[in-house]
């Protein structure tokens, strides 16, 4: 036993010298122009090391380097530069004259996407078809690269409209296995007016056909957005997708794409020919859709419509108005088949159910194929075409809704909820931009509009004109207890806009109690109205049944004008009581005349015959 020990530490002992020997009498700067060749040679780029390379044995035999830059073909700026790299070699390739690196480790790197490091066309001689390139003495080297490490770095990327993004804090490991497979990990995070997104992912990559092609999996992505204009406790999710790329021609596929945002989930494919004119086909579906907690929209305490009041607000410069006036200029630089159907989507507070989007865009020329979906009991569609090629985005919409409840949505128009009901409407709408003062001055169109079970809060038509009659005549009384509302079986009424102004007509109400007709205006941008209207009031009355009779066949001239968080009324019951009661007098004295037309009355038979 003490022999076979004895053996074992001699072994061990030579072996410990032999490797000390051979990292000392192989000079690691050696290989300094032999590693800048192969990149060269393999990648047309230039690799530039600066000081002495060293050897590092513990706790990995490997070759520091000091700053270092990588440069594209002619470009006038590094696209790699570091403060220093690190080369972790393996020993006994050593011993043959074969240099295998098992790991590239780059610390404080800056990578650079711009102009001036991209790579330009040289005028360079070619070498005879055929004739290998010389490769001096070390020709006989191999190379290899088992591990690629970037720590603490930077990537600046500036885009083709000279904005630049910076993505800090990189972290990156790239592990080769098998033949050009590889285990990727990256964490960073970009900062961008004043928000913050940081992500980590996990993932592999099949590089065999690389620069051709490329595919891989993310098996694990997550994220999180905050900053201003995020909502409070930000957007966070995780996601995870397989992809492919290829360069000719070039296409990119993401199968199997699952994103998940706050409460929103989103599954499908996105698919892309990276033609001149790129298209794009997308087919997303969603369990659920909360667009309001991705924009932190809530309901105002009185039930308009506003942004969370702890949402941060965007930066100054952010919010300068934009000289750009087409808001989705963007739609013409490329072609697009977008499918989206979610089986629950919440959009300013309306629940949509089984909400599903069919859209076709052709160079800015979309069509608006299917937008649809149910709102309570109610349904809704919205097809039509926009145009975004010129200076303002243009569109024509044909809506249909059905018995949908029209409080939801003028909450979330940002309208006083005064009316309410099962509301209906089959339109044609056409107008230029996409903001509320676009619609309230750019948009025209028609519509027939019709409700079921309206009310109209705040205002009681009915007590209003029993009120006034009795207080002008005794003979009748209206109700002991009145509602605070307005309510009628079914409202129907044509619509005209134009520069922001409604025009009623045909206005119809009908209920047990009341029959309306009349006309009108409404306008949106200051948000005031008048309306004429005629009504009768049919029932609730009490006392002379004759003069309840005779008040249910006559029209009450009724005007409501004004603001719509305050509206005025105008009712002129007097002189319709006056004309009534001469009509009523007439029409009893005649009556009497026709029972005693042979009395000896005759002066009086005369002067009623004159009247």
């Amino acid at each position: 036993m003490r022999r076979l020990l004895t053996t074992l530490a001699i072994l061990l002992l030579v072996l410990v010298a032999g490797m000390t020997a051979l990292v000392l009498l192989v000079n690691p700067n050696d290989f300094r122009q032999y590693m800048a060749r192969q990149v060269e040679q393999r990648s047309g780029y230039q690799l530039a090391l600066e000081g002495d390379l060293r050897w590092h044995v513990w706790p990995q035999l490997s070759i520091i380097a000091g700053p270092m830059t990588l440069t594209a073909p002619g470009a006038q700026a590094a696209v790699v530069t570091a403060e220093n790299m690190r080369l972790d070699v393996k020993l006994w390739p050593l011993l043959s004259h074969q240099l295998a690196v098992k790991q590239v480790m780059l610390k404080n790197a800056v990578i650079r996407l711009t102009p001036e490091s991209e790579a330009r066309q040289q005028d360079a001689p070619v070498a005879p078809a055929g004739q290998p390139a010389e490769v001096g003495d070390n020709a006989h080297w191999q190379f290899d690269i088992d591990r690629l490490q970037v720590a603490d770095s930077l990537l600046v990327w500036q885009r083709a409209d000279n904005s630049q993004i910076n993505v800090r804090d990189i972290n990156l490991s790239l592990t080769q296995q098998d033949h050009r497979q590889a285990e990727i990990t990256l964490s960073s995070r970009i900062n961008r007016d004043q928000r913050d997104l940081a992500f980590s992912l996990a993932g592999q990559a099949d590089l065999s056909r690389f620069p051709q092609a490329i595919s891989g999996q993310i098996a694990r992505f997550d994220y999180q957005l905050e900053g201003a204009g995020i909502p409070p406790g930000g957007i966070k999710g995780q996601g995870s997708v397989q992809a492919s790329y290829q360069q000719s021609p070039a296409s990119l596929s993401l199968r199997e794409l699952s994103l998940s945002a706050n409460e929103s989930q989103l599954r499908g494919e996105i698919s892309a020919q990276l033609d001149e004119t790129p298209r794009y086909q997308v087919a997303l579906t969603a369990d659920r859709l909360n667009l309001d907690a991705l924009s932190g929209w809530q309901a105002g305490d009185d039930g308009s419509a506003q942004r969370g009041q702890t949402v941060t607000s965007t930066p100054v410069i952010a919010r300068v108005p934009h000289l750009e006036t087409n808001e989705l200029a963007a739609l013409a630089d490329f072609d697009a088949q977008i499918g989206l159907q979610a089986a629950n989507l919440t959009w300013r507070g309306l629940q949509v159910q089984q909400f599903n989007l069919q859209a076709d865009n052709q160079r800015g020329q979309m069509a608006l194929r299917t937008l649809s979906g149910a709102l309570g009991q109610g349904t809704f569609s919205l097809p039509g075409t926009l145009d975004a090629t010129g200076d303002r985005v243009r569109l024509a919409l044909a809506p249909v809704l059905h018995q949908v409840e029209l409080t939801p949505l003028l909450r979330a128009a940002g309208l006083p909820q005064a009316l309410s009901g099962r509301f209906s409407l089959t339109g044609n709408l056409a107008g230029e931009g996409l903001t509320a003062d676009d619609v309230n001055r750019r948009w025209q169109g028609q519509a027939e509009m019709s409700m079921e079970g309206a009310r109209l809060q705040g205002l009681n038509i009915q007590q209003l004109i029993q009120q006034a009659v009795a207080r002008n005549n005794g003979g009748v009384q209206g109700q002991d207890r009145y509602e605070r509302y307005t309510e009628v079986d079914r409202l129907s009424a044509h619509g005209d806009l134009k520069e922001g102004v409604i025009a009623l007509s045909n206005l119809e109400a009908v209920s047990p109690l009341l029959t309306i007709t009349g006309a009108g205006t409404l306008s949106l941008p200051d948000e005031q109205c008048d309306v004429a209207l005629s009504t009768r009031v049919t029932g609730g009355w009490r006392g002379d049944s004759k003069l309840i009779e005779a008040l249910g066949r006559t029209a009450v001239p009724l005007r409501i004008y004004g603001p719509w968080a305050q509206l005025n009324y105008q009712l002129k019951v007097d002189e319709v009581l006056r004309k009534q009661l001469q009509q009523e007098a007439k029409r009893a004295l005649k009556e009497w005349v026709e029972k005693n037309r042979n009395s000896a009355d005759q002066p009086l038979n005369k002067l009623l015959k004159h009247n």
